[in-house]
């Protein structure tokens, strides 16, 4: 099975998990406390779940989609992880864990432009 094969169905499976997260941490954001850890990152998944989406149906058309998922999906996930762990833990996942996924998230986004210029062959079916 080739790494895009592989790839496409978990970046279905991590937009729904992520727009899902986004949702929960918005309410729990709302309902008191200190909510500046816990908007930020419902923000971070709510704005990355649709890219996933769009990256998912675009596989066929956007040749660089597997690898931008990948950088999007796991940088959102560690970059929220971690804002989620100092809210409720009091403590980061791992040291410079919010600047690995933020650097993680924008080298996606960088990866989603240079998609670009690499065409896709359009095969008949």
């Amino acid at each position: 099975m080739s790494f895009s094969a592989t790839i496409r169905p978990l970046t279905l499976f991590v937009a729904g998990i992520l727009g899902g997260a986004g949702v929960a941490l918005a309410a729990a954001a709302s309902h008191g406390g200190d909510a500046h850890f816990l908007g930020s990152a419902s923000t971070m998944c709510l704005a990355h779940a649709p890219a996933l989406l769009a990256l998912y149906a675009g596989y066929d058309r956007i040749r660089t989609a597997p690898v931008a998922a990948v950088l999007l999906g796991l940088g959102t996930l560690i970059f929220a992880g971690d804002l989620v762990s100092r809210h409720f833990g009091g403590d980061s996942l791992f040291p410079l864990a919010a600047p690995t996924g933020g650097l993680g998230m924008i080298a996606g986004w960088a990866v989603v432009a240079l998609g670009a210029f690499f065409k896709r062959a359009v095969t008949e079916a």
